[in-house]
């Protein structure tokens, strides 16, 4: 055999480098064209220095999480006058708002550049006429068959969720609750809340609940420190979930006092939304900080849109921001056959293709699962792009994440 060459092997070594960062290039290129909430800050800032004149707000108000919420833009002549829609732009809007309701905080709408019509923000938060389409169903899940008790869902063995709420931030415009939404922000009510517990209670099962709604993080501290320290009574509940988007809606509500609760109940697992990168902003950040350091585990559920995050280079970014925030990707949900949301659906296949350009291309904590829903509330799948050529019963031919085939003995 021939005597290895050290010389030869970092020649080999540095050829194989160049070829990996030419792999790298067009990412590295594309991101810089990708805007992100922190690049567009300046822009930001000149939008919600107009919506603070339009709403006669001081920055004290616009810090305070209650007036956010009470400020939100739900009617269509100030978003006109916000975004200077036209006025069959605006009688769009209103058409659709006699169906399904619509909300925007004033913090996320300041994330809509003045080219709003191309804004995946916008897509995410504005009425669109495509919502009167009649495809798709108002509960694709099948919640209403899948409850056992008030205020439950269940689909598995060992976990469940409680929805507290039907108030958000934010109504985004793919919600797959929005038959839930209403006229009017309501909590549940604190005795159904209360027979959902003694349920999980009775239940030694369940090791795992998920609090949310609605968004889970708009309840009052009380009621929430109250239902956190149920949980934490239960000897058989070993990890509390909250699922929420005010991390990128409504940042201003992850305040000390809400911090502090947090903080006295752990383990809580927190799952928030980013669709985008253009929602990961200071104040976005600031807040992932803050539970962090109340000690929660943050991951992220991003839902595939179409127009908004479905290209690869879009996902990668995204993926890669939320892990500087310290929050993990977990999920990307194939979006689901919501009606009014059918606009926002791909093919499976594009989702396949997102993740084809995740794995291999990036660090693996960027590389979230890729989720559908099965229909009638039998849970969720798994997809990925397939690896595996062809097997046999003591070998398989696998392909690399670079398409070149490799044959390994089982």
């Amino acid at each position: 055999m021939r005597e290895a060459n050290p010389l030869e092997y970092r020649n080999q070594s540095l050829l194989r480098s160049q070829e990996l960062a030419n792999i790298a290039r067009p990412f590295q290129e594309a991101s810089t064209r990708i805007p992100t909430g922190i690049s567009q800050n300046e822009a930001t800032n000149k939008q919600k220095a107009r919506i603070m004149k339009v709403l006669q707000a001081s920055e004290k108000n616009w810090q305070d999480w209650r007036w956010q919420l009470k400020n939100r833009v739900q009617d269509s002549s100030v978003l006109a006058e916000i975004l200077e829609l036209s006025e069959l732009e605006r009688r769009k809007i209103e058409r659709v708002s006699r169906l399904y309701r619509w909300a925007i905080s004033p913090y996320y709408l300041s994330l809509i550049d003045a080219d709003f019509r191309n804004s995946p923000i916008y897509r995410q938060a504005v009425p669109d006429l495509r919502e009167l389409s009649r495809e798709g169903e108002l509960d694709p899940m099948n919640e209403l068959m899948t409850s056992p008790a008030p205020c439950i869902t269940r689909r598995y063995p060992d976990r469940l969720i409680i929805n507290v709420t039907n108030q958000c931030a934010m109504y985004c415009r793919h919600c797959q609750r929005r038959r839930n939404i209403g006229e009017s922000d309501r909590p549940s009510c604190a005795d159904d809340i209360a027979r959902a517990l003694d349920f999980i209670e009775a239940h030694t099962e369940v090791r795992d609940v998920l609090i949310t709604g609605g968004d889970a993080l708009l309840l009052g501290e009380k009621i929430l420190d109250w239902i956190l320290s149920r949980l934490d009574n239960i000897k058989h509940v070993e990890i509390k979930r909250i699922g929420t988007r005010i991390p990128v809606t409504l940042p201003q509500r992850v305040t000390p006092e809400l911090c502090s609760i947090l903080r006295r109940h752990p383990p809580i697992y927190i799952n928030t939304q980013f669709n985008h990168p253009l929602e990961i902003t200071g104040e976005a950040k600031q807040a992932c900080d803050r539970l962090v350091e109340a000690g929660a585990v943050l991951g992220n559920q991003a839902v595939l849109l179409k127009g908004v995050n479905d290209h690869p280079d879009i996902m990668k970014r995204l993926n890669q921001l939320l892990l500087q925030l310290r929050v993990r990707p977990y999920y990307i949900f194939h979006a689901k056959s919501v009606k009014g949301t059918m606009h926002f659906k791909t093919s499976v296949e594009k989702g396949l293709a997102i993740m084809e350009q995740l794995r291999g291309y990036t660090s693996g904590l960027a590389v979230p699962t890729y989720i559908v829903n099965a229909p009638g509330g039998l849970g969720k799948i798994p997809l990925m792009p397939s690896y595996v050529v062809a097997a046999s019963h003591d070998h398989l031919i696998l392909r690399t994440w670079e398409g070149k085939k490799v044959e390994i003995e089982i």
